[in-house]
């Protein structure tokens, strides 16, 4: 089987004419696709998924970005999502699907992970995102120019424990079942992989740009079952790369550019 895999592709930055390459390239290529995240924003993200599914005419796996909340909630997002999914054949949230069999060797599961704050240096980053302007969860600040860091650190922890418990709850019956295992989520779990500019971040973004809940639950997994092969989708930061973190976890961390969908290297189901 042939997995298509992309991130950060953000649909509403793209012309019709790179929307619909993108979606030919996919119907092209491989007989499913994965998207990791940052799709569209909250108030379109419902039918530009529908619009993905139908023009790619293959099943269309996802989880969420920090993008696709922004100009509403998470919450309300993924009620919005919950819709999409309901009323289209073929489109499926990860952070809800639990185990995906893709072959009798290969499953897919996802969460859409959440950078929880715990790498790199919070305190003391002066790093302002969007994310704090444009989603409701985060919208923490203390006055119009200060950021509440604890108000933050407790917000951003809460999404990566959320991520973290879930996956943990079906990476172990997955890893149990089946030599392979695809885990799709947005934020890079570790710092090693969360790449910006052709190596790793520093202190002051690693915060906002990995998710060390999700990279430990990652890490009990692969150490608990040396016989399951696990791979890690991810995006995010738009800068590319590649770590081995234990010999039976792998991560990659897809490139991307505003504007220009495209798909990552295609991944071959075993």
């Amino acid at each position: 089987m042939k997995l298509a895999w992309a991130t950060d592709i953000h649909l509403d930055h793209a012309s019709e004419g790179a929307r619909r390459r993108f979606c030919q390239s996919v119907k092209e290529q491989a007989n499913a696709l994965v998207v990791t995240g940052d799709i569209a924003e909250s108030q379109t993200l419902g039918s530009t998924l529908t619009a993905l599914a139908t023009l790619t005419e293959r099943p269309v796996y996802f989880v969420l970005g920090n993008h696709d909340c922004y100009r509403g909630s998470i919450a309300g997002t993924r009620r919005q999502v919950g819709y999409a999914v309901s009323d289209t054949e073929g489109l499926v949230y990860l952070s809800q699907a639990g185990v995906v069999e893709l072959t009798p060797n290969t499953a897919l599961v996802g969460h859409d992970g959440w950078a929880d704050g715990r790498l790199g240096d919070l305190d003391h980053s002066e790093v302002i995102l969007n994310d704090f302007l444009l989603i409701d969860e985060l919208h923490c600040w203390r006055d119009t120019d200060t950021l509440d860091k604890p108000a933050l650190r407790r917000a951003l922890g809460a999404l990566g424990d959320e991520a973290a418990g879930y996956l943990k709850s079906i990476l172990t019956p997955a890893a149990e079942k089946y030599p392979h295992v695809i885990v799709a989520t947005h934020v890079p779990p570790f710092r090693e992989a969360s790449w910006y500019q052709g190596r790793p971040s520093g202190d002051d973004f690693l915060p906002y740009f990995g998710c060390k809940a999700v990279g430990d639950v990652l890490l009990e997994a692969a150490r608990s079952h040396p016989k399951c092969q696990i791979l890690v989708l991810c995006g995010h930061t738009h800068g590319g790369g590649e770590v081995q973190v234990l010999e039976n976890l792998r991560v990659l961390t897809g490139p991307a550019e505003n504007g220009k969908p495209r798909i990552q290297p295609i991944i071959e189901a075993a």
